[in-house]
């Protein structure tokens, strides 16, 4: 593999723990040991360990992880194009490394007019990156399909989904690949406002309606960073026959640092 395709982690250290046996450790104790099942997708947040990772522990512990697994995820940096796909190469954390799966992203990339062969957005975004470990301690072998998004354009976040359904269905891999959209919920505000606004965007997901999402968060002002992602993503698995959506863990960053004055919300919601 050339070294310009290997994509070396960038917030190890930082959201997570750089060294193999400590990420391990601080994994193990949100895993939840309990009977998993096949899902479509899932929503998991993408803070610091501390904060997020026990809602993503619990919601992952849930599901059996797929093959294939499209990530996707909003762009914090500002680099790169507003549909960023990875269509080759390998992804490193300190569990290991992880490949592309080349044939499936490069079937995405010619299904649509939207999404474009970009490296340069996902150097320094966190939002797939901190997902990974998780995924890598629950499952020893997959492949990923990388996506970052920077649109707020809602038809053509529909197109995508619709796009990413279409590929799946016509080369029949329904049954080996599942979507994760990696969002946080609202951003820094009090415990209370997060709740209630965070609220009103779960009970879109929770209907399947990525409409009434995009419209509520707009309507209440909901600082969920990765609402995009989310969009494309119930586009997407209701096509591939997707039926129900379950809220497997809720909580704020003060649910560790006590402080309600100012938090961030994390949902981890399963849909099957």
């Amino acid at each position: 593999m050339e070294k310009s395709n290997l994509r070396k982690p960038a917030v190890a250290g930082q959201f997570y723990p750089s060294s193999e046996p400590e990420l391990k450790k601080q994994i193990e104790r949100f895993i939840d040991k309990k009977a998993k099942f096949d899902v479509y997708g899932c929503i998991l947040p993408h803070a610091g360990y501390i904060y997020s990772g026990a809602v993503a522990g619990y919601t992952l512990s849930e599901i059996n992880i797929k093959d294939k697994i499209i990530l996707l995820g909003p762009n914090h940096t500002g680099y790169g194009m507003p549909f960023a796909i990875m269509t080759q190469g390998i992804w490193q954390t300190p569990l290991g490394e992880i490949a592309i799966d080349d044939e499936l992203a490069k079937a995405l990339l010619g299904s649509n007019e939207y999404l474009q062969d970009d490296t340069l957005a996902h150097l320094y975004e966190h939002s797939l990156e901190v997902e990974l470990p998780f995924l890598q301690y629950l499952k020893k072998d997959f492949k990923i399909v990388p996506i970052t998004i920077a649109s707020n354009n809602l038809s053509e976040l529909k197109e995508v989904g619709k796009a990413i359904a279409s590929v799946i269905n016509e080369l029949n891999i329904k049954d080996s690949v599942m979507l994760v959209a990696s969002s946080d919920m609202t951003h820094y505000e009090s415990q209370e406002e997060a709740r209630n606004k965070d609220k009103q965007a779960i009970e879109a997901i929770l209907e399947l309606d990525e409409d009434k999402l995009f419209q509520r968060i707009r309507r209440f002002n909901i600082t969920m960073c990765g609402y995009a992602p989310v969009v494309v993503m119930l586009s997407a698995v209701k096509l591939l026959g997707a039926k129900k959506a379950n809220l497997a863990k809720y909580q704020t960053s003060a649910d560790v640092t006590g402080d309600t004055s100012s938090v961030v919300g994390y949902a981890g919601i399963i849909i099957s």
